[in-house]
């Protein structure tokens, strides 16, 4: 059964690797991730103070935090004392999985073989994390593995890339991606949180790939609605393209001859990934209109109406 910890992980998308030398630096780097949007930090042991930063870095209520190249039983026991929310090994380690599994913490062992995989199918994992990804063929490899490991669901690290994250991303057997691109070397030794919050907000805004989609403009009637689309095409070269309730002056504008959210008409803004941004609104405290949410032949959503309305125009969210 997979934790409501790991069902924010996968909805976040991103696992920021943190290496510190100086326990002092995880409250600020903890509080960046926050304001950059990904509130997630799997911390390695690959310093001395890395049980001191999880301490430090549990204490932000908004934190995901987990403990990462762990490489035995003794170094998992320590980090789960320290607050660790999750365990992330380097390679498939039995000892350490069996440990998590008996105590019921969340364990994402490193596989990159099918045998690491049936090892960890064999004890009802649900997550692996696959690494070095790029070493062992990337999503060529994950792709191949998603017909005799359907239900094995992946976190790929080692790599990984702001150029080719959304690669990752897109196959339907990864649920995030991890790394040291996250959180950048010479952000994190020039304690540049300002920068490391920017650059976070960079990669968000990089998955979700948000663009404006349309303009919808909001008229009493289907004549109406039809000389305001005539005009529209005219003006702009556009095709009209007449719909049941609604016309198109091509891609640019819809035109509704209905009763709809928004006084003045609405936005329509494009996701590449609607579950994770609907997720994000969500964070963000930015409320869906339930009874304005519609769903394609497989239930998942494809066009969500926001609660709130900008200069009296509603938005609207819509699948790519």
């Amino acid at each position: 059964m997979i934790s409501d910890n790991m069902k924010t992980i996968f909805e976040i998308g991103l696992v920021p690797l943190i290496v510190l030398d100086d326990a002092g630096d995880a409250l600020p780097l903890g509080r960046a991730l926050v304001r950059g949007g990904i509130p997630i930090a799997e911390v390695t042991f690959r310093t001395d103070a890395c049980l001191d930063v999880i301490k430090a870095m549990k204490t932000i209520p908004e934190l995901i935090v987990g403990a990462g190249t762990v490489h035995d039983v003794k170094q998992a026991e320590a980090a789960v004392k320290a607050g660790a929310e999750f365990i992330i090994t380097p390679a498939y380690n039995p000892q350490v999985i069996q440990w998590c599994v008996e105590h019921g913490v969340d364990i994402m062992p490193g596989t990159v073989s099918p045998a690491d995989i049936e090892a960890a199918n064999g004890l009802d994992l649900d997550v692996c994390k696959f690494f070095p990804a790029g070493a062992y063929g990337g999503t060529k490899t994950l792709k191949a593995l998603a017909g005799p490991f359907a239900a094995m669901k992946f976190i790929p690290t080692g790599g990984v890339n702001y150029d080719n994250m959304n690669d990752y991303l897109d196959l339907p057997n990864v649920v995030a991606v991890g790394g040291s691109f996250i959180t950048p070397s010479e952000l994190v030794e020039a304690k540049d949180w300002d920068g490391l919050a920017k650059h976070c907000q960079k990669l968000v805004r990089h998955m979700l790939d948000f663009t404006i989609g349309h303009v919808g403009l909001h008229v009493p009637g289907r004549a109406e609605a039809e000389a305001v689309t005539d005009g529209l095409c005219r003006l702009m070269v556009q095709d009209k393209i007449p719909g049941a309730d609604n016309f198109f002056a091509g891609s640019i504008a819809e035109i509704c001859d209905h009763e709809m959210p928004g006084t003045k008409g609405h936005i329509c803004i494009d996701t590449r990934d609607m579950p994770r941004a609907l997720a994000y609104y969500k964070r963000q405290g930015i409320e869906l209109d339930e009874k304005h949410c519609y769903r394609d032949e497989n239930g998942e959503i494809k066009v969500a109406f926001l609660k709130e309305t900008v200069g009296g125009f509603s938005v609207h969210l819509r699948r790519k």
